[in-house]
C-alpha cells in the first residue's frame, strides 16, 4: 500500500477532481479518479444494453469487459477493451446513469478493491470520490471533505458543460441536487465527510487558493515526510 494516501471526498461539482489531481502534481504523487472507474462500467453497461436496474447484469459486465485505467500525466485515462474511452465517460448520459452503478453494493465492492490495487502499485497517492476517506481508505494519512454552495456548484457545471443561460443553470443545480439525495441515502458507501475529514467550503476560493489550503494542511501534518 501506498506510503502517503490522501482522501479528497466531496459532491459533484465541489472541485474534488481538480484540486486532486492539482495536489497530486504538488506532491509527485499518483492520482486516482475514482468516478472514471464508475463512468467507465457505466459506459460499458450502455453499450451492452443491459437493464441499468438489475445489479446481476452490471456485475456481468465487469466480468465481460477488461477495464484498464492508468494516472497519465496528471489525468485518469481510461480503457474498455483497449479502447481510450477517456473522454466518452464525461457524456452526459453516462453521468445520468451512473447512479446505478453508484447505488450497487456488489459494484461499490469490487471497485474498492481495484481502487485499493491502485494505491499498492503508487508510492503516493491523492484518490477522490464520495467514499475514499470512510469505505476505500478509511486509515488514510489526511482526508479532505470539500463542500460549496449548490448554486455555485450548478454555475461550475455550467461552465464546464459550456452552458449559457438561466434556464439550464436551474436545470443544472436540480440534476445535481438529486445526484446528492442520491449519494447521501444509499445503503452502501453514501456521500458524508469521515469522521477525522478536514471539511473545506470551496464557494468562495478559487482553485488554486483550495489547492494551496490542502497543501499547507499536508505540509504540517507531513512535513517530515515530504520534500515540496
Amino acid at each position: 500500500m501506498a506510503k502517503l494516501i490522501i482522501t479528497i471526498d466531496g459532491p459533484a461539482a465541489s472541485g474534488k477532481s481538480t484540486v486532486a489531481r492539482l495536489l497530486a502534481e504538488k506532491l509527485d504523487a499518483s492520482f486516482l479518479d475514482t468516478g472514471a472507474m464508475y463512468r467507465a462500467v457505466t459506459l460499458a453497461a450502455m453499450q451492452a444494453g443491459i437493464d441499468m436496474s438489475d445489479e446481476k447484469q452490471l456485475v456481468s459486465v465487469l466480468n465481460k469487459y477488461k477495464f484498464q485505467f492508468e494516472d497519465r500525466e496528471g489525468k485518469m485515462a481510461v480503457s474498455l477493451d483497449g479502447d481510450d474511452v477517456t473522454e466518452q465517460i464525461r457524456n452526459p448520459d453516462v453521468t445520468a446513469n451512473v447512479r446505478y452503478i453508484a447505488s450497487s453494493a456488489k459494484m461499490r465492492e469490487k471497485l474498492v478493491l481495484q481502487q485499493r490495487q491502485f494505491a499498492e502499485n503508487a508510492e503516493k497517492i491523492v484518490t477522490e470520490g464520495r467514499d475514499q476517506g470512510t469505505v476505500a481508505f478509511p486509515d488514510a494519512d489526511i482526508k479532505f471533505f470539500l463542500t460549496a454552495d449548490k448554486r455555485e456548484r450548478a454555475r461550475r457545471r455550467q461552465a464546464e458543460l459550456s452552458l449559457g443561460d438561466g434556464e439550464n443553470l436551474d436545470k443544472i443545480q436540480k440534476a445535481l441536487e438529486d445526484r446528492d439525495k442520491s449519494d447521501q441515502t444509499r445503503s452502501v458507501g453514501p456521500l458524508k465527510p469521515a469522521s477525522d475529514a478536514i471539511v473545506i467550503d470551496t464557494t468562495d476560493l478559487s482553485i488554486e487558493e483550495v489547492v494551496e489550503k490542502l497543501t499547507n494542511y499536508v505540509k504540517q501534518r507531513c512535513l517530515r515526510n515530504l520534500s515540496f
